[in-house]
């Protein structure tokens, strides 16, 4: 089991692989896709999505600097992306918000958990 935990291992590289295919689903999905939600549920969705990205992005083993500035640059493109005529959403900067705050409780998890792991060997 802790080989398949290891970092840099394939498993950690196809759950980071999966977590960018899903972030584009969720992110570019035309506004006529994207199911009716409670007010303030896509700001929680955007949270945990960019989480997710900067914790398997940690677990397969990109650098916490390189990898944190790539998804807040990521999070900026996908609301200037959903403001375009093609996808017909809102841009919203507190979308942009909520995915800065999961990159860093994506990132503050890795270290954490990473510190855990350490202390048990």
């Amino acid at each position: 089991m802790r080989a398949a935990l290891r970092v840099h291992g394939a498993l950690s590289r196809g759950a980071f692989a999966v977590a960018v295919l899903v972030s584009l689903a969720v992110l570019f999905t035309p506004a006529d896709g994207v199911p009716f939600a409670p007010p303030g549920v896509d700001k929680l969705v955007h949270a945990g999505l960019f989480a997710l990205l900067a914790l398997t992005g940690r677990w397969a083993g990109i650098g916490r600097s390189s990898l944190g500035v790539l998804l807040v640059f990521y999070a900026a493109l996908s609301e200037v992306f959903q403001g375009m005529a093609p996808l017909d959403r809102s841009a919203s900067v507190a979308d942009w918000i909520a995915d800065v705050v999961g990159v860093l409780l994506g990132l503050l998890a890795w270290e954490r958990l990473a510190r855990g792991q350490r202390r048990t060997r």
